[in-house]
């Protein structure tokens, strides 16, 4: 037997469990506190994938997470390494995505004596942004607890964990026989519905007149996306998502309504909206106006499944709230509603659902000589030229908005990006993380110049281990959710600190070995997304946008589309009354 076998290290132990929870890839950047679970890891075959900032290596462990519905995990060094990375703990920690945080720390023996890299307590910073954040001292118990961390990640509401593991307690080799076996690494709950759950939905959604069904991530974590369809078509009731449910059903099935909030966009044609609602797998809240109600109203009824208590109910009175699973409950309600005779919603089906086709006429034919481009057809130049199984990651402000408006996918893992927490650069980390989890598939990065300029470095990245991601950037020179915001607020003269100007992306991409190109005109950008995708190596679009367009949801988003003179703009929330 090998040393490593009889006498392992707290680093061995570390990487025989993780390869044990079914773990192959890890996203880390170097530390030296770490030095041996990098060695366990050449042992036991998991890959690593190295950064050159630590946040990255945590949003590629949330992409890798987000697009397979399996663990990620992501190990970085104490001190700068861990504080570097809170960003990415708290982004999966707000979206409910399972991703295992592993940072080193000072020896134990050095608390308290000023050492390098210490001083704080990780563990107490991390607490109010994960599930469970615990030191481990005792390296036999390295397994057992490495164990309680995956289970704690992806059983209930997904979300991170972190584990904290001193220098000493890494290295420190124990005797076999004193190990502490990790227990219940595959262990997953799926909670049901109790059958009266389900007889309250379906009679809920029976008696309506207008019922609409609203999905988020549970719907990807769950993997409910085919008993979700058969629902919905048995029932005949439009499926609608909030920033994270795209994908859950086809792009173009007939009862895919695409974002809930276009839903606001009939009380302005004079036509009545919603009167019912489920909700499974999805928050109430920034995606489905808030306090508003324009789209959710006050006192309709409502059914809502989730695996977190705290959910049910938020925001609204619940009638029916259930605490279970996503797929176990629509398994049951697609099996339910075989034998229910329900009315015909053809019409409101229709309504509802044609809302996202009016975007179209919104901005006029393309102007293939238009330089810069408008945003909206560079986006519809972007969705015929890409796969249709192209895995779509989005960052920046006014660029998801403009994607999520013109991007077509046919499955939930398909579009990624930042969400409640509203962080910037975390596309490079994602695109990485999607490509790793699907190396068969084209990943695309769609962000904006403000946003690429946070993780520019992953470029170097994405070169150094052979990463195919084709990065588009819509440069328009500013911050333009921003300065577009001030616009409305104060006038068009009194932008401040909104501005960006001259940098070339492209050129910054060639320099770390990407194929790169810089666009002017709509007309060239399909050619240039052509020679990208056939570049066989990392790629990197630059396209100018017209900073003069603002996406037409921004005066909304700033409060100026209902402010009263006794009323003060507060840019993304509700707006102040004066009293």
């Amino acid at each position: 037997m090998t040393l490593s076998e009889t006498r392992p290290d707290g680093g061995e132990l570390l990487a025989r469990t993780l390869q044990a929870a079914g773990v192959t890839d890890v996203f880390a950047l170097h530390g030296g506190h770490l030095e041996s679970f990098w060695q366990g890891c050449a042992r036991h075959g998991l890959r690593l994938t190295d950064f050159r900032h630590e946040a990255s290596a945590g949003h590629a462990a949330d992409g890798y997470a987000r697009t397979t519905g399996r663990l990620g995990v992501c190990v970085v060094t104490s001190g700068p390494g861990f504080t570097n990375v809170v960003t990415a703990i708290a982004n999966a920690y707000l979206d409910g995505v399972p991703v295992l945080f592993i940072v080193s720390s000072p020896p134990l023996r050095d608390v308290e004596t000023n050492p390098l890299q210490g001083g704080i307590d990780q563990v107490a910073m991390a607490l109010p942004t994960t599930k469970w954040a615990h030191r481990i001292t005792h390296t036999e118990r390295i397994p057992e607890l490495t164990a309680q961390a995956v289970r704690t990640c992806l059983n209930g509401r997904p979300g991170p964990v972190l584990l904290d593991l001193p220098i000493d307690v890494l290295h420190i080799p124990v005797d076999a026989a004193r190990v502490r076996p990790a227990t219940g690494l595959n262990v997953r709950t799926a909670p049901a519905p109790a059958a009266s759950d389900v007889a309250a939905i379906i009679e809920l959604l029976r008696t309506a007149q207008r019922p609409a069904v609203f999905v988020g991530n549970g719907i990807r974590f769950a993997a409910a996306e085919g008993e979700l369809r058969r629902f919905a078509e048995t029932a005949g009731i439009p499926v609608f998502c909030g920033g994270h449910g795209y994908g859950a059903m086809p792009h173009d099935h007939r009862l895919w309504g695409k974002d809930l909030a276009l839903l606001g966009a009939l009380g302005a044609m004079g036509q009545p909206g919603l009167d019912a609602l489920l909700v499974v797998g999805a928050r109430l809240g920034m995606y489905s106006g808030g306090r508003s109600e324009a789209i959710v109203p006050n006192g309709i009824p409502i059914a809502q499944v989730d695996l977190h208590p705290a959910e049910l109910g938020r925001l609204r009175e619940v009638k029916v709230p259930v605490l279970a699973d996503a797929r176990e409950t629509l398994r049951a309600l697609a099996d339910a509603a075989q034998r229910v005779a329900w009315p015909d919603w053809s019409a409101w089906a229709a309504t509802a659902t044609g809302i996202k086709a009016m975007t179209a006429a919104m901005f006029g034919p393309a102007q293939p000589e238009q330089s810069p481009a408008h945003p909206y057809h560079v986006m519809h130049t972007l969705a015929a030229v890409l796969p249709r199984d192209a895995i779509h990651v989005l960052d920046g402000g006014e660029t998801s908005a403009w994607s999520h408006m013109v991007l077509q996918v046919d499955a939930s893992h398909q579009l990624i990006g930042a969400g409640y927490h509203g962080a910037l650069g975390v596309g490079p980390g994602m695109a990485i993380g999607a490509q790793i989890a699907h190396p068969d598939k084209r990943v695309v990065h769609i962000t904006g110049d403000g946003a690429m300029g946070f993780n520019i470095q992953e470029f170097d990245t994405q070169v150094r281990h052979g990463l195919p991601v084709l990065t588009v950037v819509c440069n328009n020179q500013l911050w333009g959710m921003s300065a577009h915001g001030q616009d409305l607020i104060y006038g068009r003269d009194r932008r401040v600190i909104t501005e960006l100007r001259g940098t070339r992306y492209a050129d910054i991409a060639q320099a770390f070995g990407c194929h790169a190109e810089r666009v002017q005109r709509l007309a060239d950008l399909a050619p240039a997304l052509q020679r990208a995708l056939a570049a066989g190596k990392p790629a990197c679009v630059e396209v100018m946008t017209d900073p003069e367009v603002m996406h037409p949801t921004m005066p909304a988003m700033v409060g100026a589309d209902k402010a009263t003179p006794d009323e003060i703009m507060i840019p993304y929330y509700d707006n102040l009354v004066m009293g």
